[in-house]
């Protein structure tokens, strides 16, 4: 591996870290909770934000940007909240539902935008490998700030706090990497660990860094998409868990 491959690799695997120390706890309180498309429906409407604030011409305002895809993400978690406390029998339908609405209005918005394939893609799968030092920065200092409320709080957080925190932290990864890989980094994780009772957390982060290593080493060298490789690599890595979990002594 030469000096410029490990000079876009450590950002992005740093980018990675960021978003597994968030996603990971999340990741296993939406599992607990059985909201399982909660994670992709903020994640997407997040991301409507994003293309809001593109479109009112404020993407060279990145502070402008955040402010935006914050709101509308929050927006998204009061929404959920009303839906889990006011239809909790179909909240999962109304859910995925509201996923496929704001992806839906996503490509109406576009639908007249010259870009509008490459802004989606950069939107579906992310750009990992183009982390800036100032959005990692920014986001370490978010993601510090939400760890410790959620360490002093979790136990005192009603539907809203719970979905307010998801919903800020889900904001910053999706413009690191994109609404696939946040999916990812929240589910599979936990997923892979559910029945890992005792050290959970890590062999949780133990399955996300491999993911996220193994991924960014296959697409540097197979010149594959980052995130859509990690995707694949984090399920793998996952589902080896898992197994592991079954295999005789």
């Amino acid at each position: 591996m030469n000096t410029l491959e490990l000079g876009i690799l450590f950002p992005a695997f740093l980018a990675g870290l960021l978003v597994l120390a968030t996603h990971i706890p999340f990741g296993m309180r939406v599992l607990q909770r059985g909201v399982i498309f909660a994670d992709i429906a903020v994640a997407q409407i997040a991301g409507l934000g994003v293309i809001i604030a593109e479109l009112l011409d404020l993407g060279a305002q990145p502070l402008l940007v955040q402010l935006v895809a914050a709101t509308s993400a929050l927006c998204g978690a009061a929404l959920l909240a009303w839906i889990e406390r006011g239809a909790p029998e179909v909240k999962e339908a109304c859910i995925g539902l509201t996923f496929v609405l704001a992806a839906s209005l996503g490509i109406l918005l576009m639908s007249r935008d010259v870009h509008a394939g490459e802004h989606l893609k950069d939107l579906l799968v992310g750009q990992i490998l183009w982390v800036s030092n100032t959005q990692l920065i920014a986001t370490a200092l978010l993601t510090g700030a939400l760890l410790a409320i959620w360490k002093g709080l979790r136990q005192r957080l009603g539907n809203f706090g719970f979905y307010a925190l998801f919903a800020l932290a889900v904001t910053a990864s999706v413009q690191l990497v994109g609404i696939y890989l946040v999916f990812a980094s929240l589910i599979v994780p936990a997923l892979a660990t559910h029945r890992h009772p005792q050290r959970r957390y890590l062999y949780a982060f133990a399955v996300g860094i491999a993911g996220y290593v193994l991924g960014l080493l296959l697409s540097v060298r197979f010149d594959l998409p980052a995130g859509a490789a990690i995707v694949w690599a984090l399920m793998l890595c996952g589902t080896a868990a898992a197994l592991l979990k079954y295999s005789p002594p």
